[in-house]
C-alpha cells in the first residue's frame, strides 16, 4: 500500500480524465492547487476519447464543437491561447437531416440560407420559424448566459430565474414549442431533436433548450482537427505545464471521508492518496452509489438516485471502409436519418424501454473534413442509434440483440450509403452495456441524468456536494449538464466555489 500521510493542504485530486475532469484540473491548477488526475482508461478524454484500429481513428463520443468561447475562456484562465493548441474548422453545412420520403433539410449558420430551407420545405411555416428564432435567442439569454456557468447549489439561485422561466413558458417541452410555431412535421423534428445529443427526450425536455438554435446561428458549429481527443490531449499538456499529474490505468475505489470531510481516495489496487480537496468527474450516480458507499448520505441516497429519469442508451457502430473517400459525394460530415415515426420512437426509447425495429440514426463521416482519421483513400464512420437504457424492468439483452440490431442498422445505413457493407475493413461496436462497463455509467445511460426541468439547476446533483466538505462534482451528471460545453462549464462553476490555493507545495506519494 502507498500513502501520503502528510498531504499538502493545497493538494487536489480529480477523479476521472473526462473533459469535465481535465477542465477542472486546469481551473484548479490556475488557482494554485497541486492537482493529481486519476483515470481508469488508457487515454484521456473519457467519452471524448478515441480508439485507433487498423489505421482508423474512431472518435468515441462528441464530434462537434459549439460555443468556442467556453474553451477560449478556459485556456485564458490558465494563461494560454486555445487556438494555438487546437485548430477548429467551421462546418458548412452543419448537418443534413433526411426523411423517408426523400426530403432533406440542410442546417447552416447563414440566416438567409436557413430561411430558404424552411421556405422550400414548408412556405407556410416561414413566419413561425422566425418566431422560433426569437424564442431561441430569449432562451439563450436566460438559460445560457444567465445560468450555465453560475453555481446553482442554493434553491434561491433557481427561484430567482423562475419569473423568466414562466415568461418563456419553460414548462412547455421543446417539441411543444416547435409544434406551437410550425405545422410541418419534418420541421418540428428539425427544430426539436437537439436534446437527444445530451440525452433528453424532446417531448419532455424544457423549451429552454431551443437556445441551441441560437448558439448554432451565432457561433457556428466546428470540428477540432484530430477530433475531440486532440482537445483532451492539449488539456493534459496544460495540466502538466501547471505542474499537475495525470495518471491513466488507475481506478478510484472510494472517496475517503473523516469527520464529514473528504480526506482523499483509495484506489482498487490498495493505494491511498490523501488530499483535502476531491473533485469527481465520475458520473454523479457512480460517485454517490459506489465511491461513497460506506458513508451515510443526506440527499443523494440510493432511493433518490433510482427515482431519477436517466438519459437514453446508445448503440454506436464504428467502421472503416476501403477505397471510399471519393464515393457517396452527397454524404457529408454529419447526416441525420429519420424513421417514419418521431414521437412513437421517442416513447419506445424513453418510456417503454423497447428496442424498435425502426430507428433514427446519426451518421458521422469525419474524413470529409479531417483525412487523418483513415488511411489515404479510405473512410472512417460511426453510426449512432438512440436506444433504451438498461434500467427498465425488461432491459434489452445486448449479448443476444447486438448482432441482430447491427443487421437492422446496416439495412438502414444502406439507404444512405449504398454498398458500404462490402467495403468494411474494420469495425467495433459499443452498446449500453459497454457504456456501463467502460464509463461506469449507471444504467448504461449515454449522458447521465436526463435534463428535464425538475432534474436541472438546483434539482440536479450539485457541483459542491452536501455529503462531505471538500467534495465537488463536475461533468454531465451535475450542473449545468451534458454536452461538451456543459461539462467544460461545470469546471468554471467549480472555480467559483473553490477559493484560491495558498503558496503551492508538490503532492508527494511515498511508501508506507
Amino acid at each position: 500500500m502507498f500513502t501520503n500521510d502528510h498531504p499538502d493542504s493545497n493538494a487536489a485530486i480529480v477523479i476521472g480524465a473526462g473533459l469535465g475532469g481535465l477542465a477542472a484540473a486546469m481551473r484548479l491548477g490556475a488557482k494554485g492547487y497541486a492537482v493529481t488526475v486519476l483515470d481508469r482508461l488508457d487515454s484521456p478524454g473519457g467519452r471524448g476519447s478515441s480508439i485507433t484500429q487498423d489505421g482508423h481513428r474512431f472518435d468515441l463520443g462528441p464530434t462537434i464543437i459549439t460555443v468556442p468561447q467556453v474553451y477560449e475562456n478556459l485556456w485564458r484562465a490558465c494563461g494560454r491561447d486555445f487556438h494555438k493548441d487546437i485548430s477548429l474548422r467551421p462546418m458548412d453545412p452543419f448537418y443534413e437531416v433526411r426523411w423517408p420520403d426523400g426530403s432533406k433539410f440542410t442546417a447552416r449558420q447563414d440566416t438567409d440560407a436557413m430561411l430558404a430551407e424552411v421556405a422550400r420545405l414548408s412556405p407556410g411555416d416561414l413566419a413561425g420559424y422566425k418566431r422560433f428564432l426569437k424564442d431561441s435567442e430569449a432562451c439563450y439569454k436566460v438559460g445560457f448566459e444567465g445560468m450555465v456557468a453560475k453555481p446553482m447549489n442554493r434553491i434561491m439561485d433557481t427561484v430567482k430565474v423562475l419569473p423568466e422561466f414562466a415568461r418563456l413558458r419553460a414548462d412547455r417541452s421543446i417539441l411543444g414549442l416547435a409544434k406551437a410555431r410550425v405545422k410541418d412535421a419534418r420541421l418540428r423534428m428539425a427544430l426539436s431533436f437537439h436534446p437527444l445529443f445530451i440525452g433528453g427526450d424532446p417531448r419532455k425536455v424544457t423549451s429552454i433548450y431551443s437556445l441551441v438554435a441560437y448558439l448554432e446561428k451565432t457561433y457556428g458549429v466546428h470540428y477540432a482537427m484530430g477530433g475531440v481527443q486532440a482537445i483532451a490531449n492539449a488539456m493534459v499538456k496544460v495540466i502538466h505545464g501547471q505542474g499537475g499529474t495525470v495518471r491513466q490505468n488507475v481506478e478510484v475505489d472510494e472517496v475517503l471521508i473523516e469527520n464529514g470531510a473528504a480526506k482523499g481516495v483509495s484506489l482498487t489496487d490498495g493505494t491511498v492518496i490523501h488530499a483535502p480537496l476531491v473533485v469527481s468527474n465520475a458520473d454523479a450516480g457512480h460517485t454517490y452509489q459506489r465511491l461513497l458507499r460506506n458513508h451515510p448520505r443526506k440527499r443523494w441516497t440510493d432511493a433518490k438516485l433510482k427515482s431519477r429519469r436517466w438519459s437514453m442508451g446508445l448503440f454506436v457502430w464504428y467502421f472503416g471502409t476501403k477505397g471510399t473517400a471519393q464515393m457517396w459525394p452527397d454524404v457529408g460530415h454529419h447526416t441525420i436519418t429519420n424513421a417514419p415515426r418521431y414521437e412513437g420512437l421517442l416513447r419506445d426509447i424513453f418510456i417503454k424501454g423497447k428496442l424498435s425495429d425502426d430507428m433514427s440514426l446519426y451518421i458521422h463521416r469525419p474524413g470529409v473534413t479531417d483525412p487523418s482519421v483513415a488511411p489515404k483513400g479510405d473512410d472512417t464512420f460511426y453510426v449512432l442509434s438512440p436506444v433504451p437504457h438498461l434500467g427498465f424492468d425488461h432491459a434489452v439483452d445486448w449479448q443476444k440483440e447486438r448482432d441482430i440490431y447491427k443487421a437492422k442498422v446496416m439495412a438502414e445505413v444502406e439507404k444512405t450509403i449504398p454498398g458500404f457493407a462490402e467495403r468494411i475493413s474494420t469495425e467495433m461496436i459499443l452498446t449500453p452495456e459497454d457504456f456501463r462497463d467502460r464509463y461506469l455509467s449507471p444504467n448504461g445511460s449515454g449522458f447521465s441524468i436526463e435534463p428535464r426541468i425538475l432534474q436541472s439547476a438546483y434539482f440536479r446533483p450539485h457541483n459542491i456536494s452536501e455529503e462531505a466538505k471538500g467534495l465537488f462534482l463536475v461533468g454531465a451528471g451535475t450542473h449545468p449538464g451534458a454536452g461538451v460545453p456543459g461539462v467544460i462549464s461545470s469546471a468554471e462553476v467549480l472555480a467559483k466555489l473553490v477559493p484560491d490555493a495558498a503558496p503551492r507545495v508538490a503532492l508527494k506519494v511515498a511508501a508506507e
